[in-house]
């Protein structure tokens, strides 16, 4: 038997080297130049998926990798503009302080506002310490803040203008007429005790009078948006807004050289 297949064998490749099976051939290897197509798309559609998957894995790590950084640049970036937005609100009050060549002033920052409805105080940062004391007045650029009601070796409590208990002396700058400004409990301002013989106009700036020995005078405090007078009444009032955003309180100065003085003694 096997030497019958070497003998058939053998006739076979002596038959196609003559070129005897030719046709036999090609009709042969037709299905098989077809299924060698199939295996070989499969192959190359198979290769493609195996890349198209460790190209997507890799697009996904340098995805996150990129997602990371963005992170870390938008939280330097947010650090940054804190940086900024510090930067440049020292900068006005440190401008604002070379206006007070005669004061002496400390920066503090504020670090916690009172809940309670009821009072308008805030706590700065700096304390007996760094020289403060009770009495000295607080303020920033826009105008006056308060006084430091309360003290500690580290931290101070400031009653705002805005408190209703706050009664501040001060005049109008135009007409340089007298009056006192109290806080309400709206957290606005009011001035009253204003000589009904005096002309308040809208818009007029209310600066301290540094009468009392409470303040230092020509301290800003506010601007009229209304006055009225009350029909029997001996004075006027008038209505402020504060130059302050007393929400956004970041940054105040104390006048550290100013020493209230107590008049209670003549009374």
């Amino acid at each position: 038997m096997f030497l019958f297949s070497m003998f058939l064998c053998s006739c076979m490749i002596m038959t196609s080297t003559a070129g005897l099976l030719a046709s036999v051939e090609g009709i042969a290897s037709t299905p098989l130049y077809f299924l060698s197509d199939i295996f070989s798309n499969v192959s190359r559609g198979t290769n493609r998926v195996v890349t198209d998957l460790r190209e997507i894995g890799q697009l996904r790590q340098r995805n996150a990798e990129l997602e990371d950084a963005l992170a870390r640049s938008q939280a330097e970036l947010v650090e940054l503009r804190e940086v900024a937005s510090d930067a440049q609100r020292l900068a006005e009050l440190l401008e604002y302080r070379s206006a007070f060549q005669n004061q002496e002033t400390v920066t503090a920052e504020v670090i916690a506002y009172d809940p309670n409805a009821l009072t308008r105080t805030i706590v700065i940062n700096r304390g007996s310490r760094d020289g403060l004391s009770v009495g000295m007045p607080v303020t920033t650029q826009q105008g006056l803040i308060g006084q430091i009601v309360d003290v500690t070796a580290t931290a101070s409590r400031v009653l705002l203008v805005t408190d209703p208990t706050s009664n501040i002396s001060a005049r109008l700058q135009t007409s340089r007429a007298q009056g006192t400004v109290v806080g309400l409990l709206t957290g606005s301002l009011r001035m009253d005790l204003i000589p009904l013989d005096e002309t308040v106009e809208d818009g007029d700036i209310v600066i301290t009078s540094g009468l009392g020995g409470s303040f230092p005078p020509d301290i800003p405090i506010g601007q009229v948006t209304s006055s009225s007078r009350e029909a029997g009444a001996l004075s006027q009032s008038a209505e402020l807004r504060s130059l302050v955003n007393f929400d956004r309180l970041e940054f105040v100065l104390v006048v550290t050289s100013f020493v209230p003085v107590d008049i209670s003694a003549f009374d």
